[in-house]
């Protein structure tokens, strides 16, 4: 910053001239948006808007972010009157445009009802602010139906990643694997999950009745006779799991059980005699520009399928939405990203013991 030059009357003046002629430049307009919302009040200070070293690192809880209380909660205040996303992170793929746009909400609103109508409404705005700007994806971490049923005439593809979650998550569980163990909220992702294991022979086994009797609705006599209910919690070696699973439970697998979350928030590490796998997520290819920061706690240059999901949707020209209840090709999904270079991550052979 010139601030001395200035003071002293030595500063350039085409300067000031550069600086009006850069104002005039448009704005980038982006071809894939991918809209995310804060977790904690202090995880704004994990994204490149808050500090570069926290930011370069995965997500965790710092003591010292305690010290920072009084500026946290006057963010806090600020996300309750400034109603807007905001763009957290720029890249670049090939020719692909990508930006993040952060929703100015924590995990716990989510929660409550009477916050889904502000919250919607802010994500309504999102998406037509990215139509009014030509972005021919948009990634949502909720179904997003009611936006395209809202606005049929969308340009704007809306993409909610769950067919190549589970595509992340069928390829995660070890080869030679006869059953697995599903547990926890159930979500599109889950539905989708149970049917292709049961469609491909593997047992899946589920703990409570209210859980079985919504997937054996949901998947009638496509299960194959593969949908079991079982009380034991020590039948099986692979667990697909979900935001519900209680800590309790968790201490009842077997050891040396792996654990693969199926949700978008990873699964506390209670054993150390147990195996754990991240939240689906995939290696991205070197191409992939200006990652500077880590994506929640995922390691740096760890990408999760949601964002993943809007950058294949783009560079595949796609047409159609993936979002309410609609899943796309799984194996189309998995081919087109192994494709565009993005790598399936180790499943973990060894505990942290």
């Amino acid at each position: 910053m010139p601030i001395y030059d200035y003071i002293y009357g030595t500063v350039d003046k085409s300067l000031d001239t550069l600086y009006e002629i850069s104002l005039q430049r448009k704005e980038e307009t982006p071809n894939v948006v991918h809209l995310m919302h804060l977790t904690t009040p202090e995880s704004i200070y994990h994204l490149r808007v808050g500090f570069a070293y926290l930011a370069s690192k995965p997500y965790s809880s710092a003591w010292y972010l305690w010290l920072l209380w009084p500026v946290t909660l006057w963010f806090m205040m600020l996300t309750r009157i400034y109603r807007r996303t905001f763009v957290v992170e720029r890249n670049r793929f090939h020719q692909l445009r990508l930006q993040t746009w952060a929703i100015p909400n924590f995990r716990e609103q989510y929660q409550l009802k009477w916050q889904k109508e502000s919250i919607n409404n802010m994500i309504e705005e999102a998406v037509l602010e990215a139509e009014e700007k030509g972005t021919s994806g948009k990634e949502l971490n909720r179904y997003g139906e009611v936006y395209v049923k809202k606005h049929p005439q969308l340009k704007v593809k809306l993409v909610d990643g769950s067919s190549l979650a589970v595509a992340v998550l069928l390829n995660s569980i070890p080869k030679g694997t006869t059953q697995v163990l599903l547990r926890g909220n159930l979500t599109k992702v889950a539905f989708a999950v149970a049917f292709s294991l049961c469609q491909k022979g593997i047992q899946v086994t589920v703990l409570r009745e209210d859980e079985y009797e919504k997937l054996d609705k949901s998947l009638g006599t496509k299960s194959e006779g593969k949908l079991v209910i079982s009380k034991s919690y020590s039948s099986c070696k692979v667990w697909l799991v979900g935001d519900d699973l209680t800590e309790e439970e968790q201490r009842k697998a077997n050891k040396g059980t792996l654990f693969i979350p199926f949700s978008q928030f990873p699964l506390k590490n209670l054993r150390k005699d147990c195996f754990y796998h991240t939240t689906p997520a995939m290696q991205t290819p070197k191409a992939l520009e200006n990652v500077d920061s880590c994506e929640n706690w995922l390691p740096r240059r760890v990408m999760s399928v949601w964002r993943i999901a809007g950058i294949l949707h783009a560079l595949e020209g796609w047409e159609e939405h993936e979002c309410g209840y609609t899943i796309s090709n799984i194996d189309k999904v998995w081919e087109a990203c192994l494709k565009h270079g993005f790598q399936p991550l180790t499943v973990p052979t060894q505990s942290k013991s």
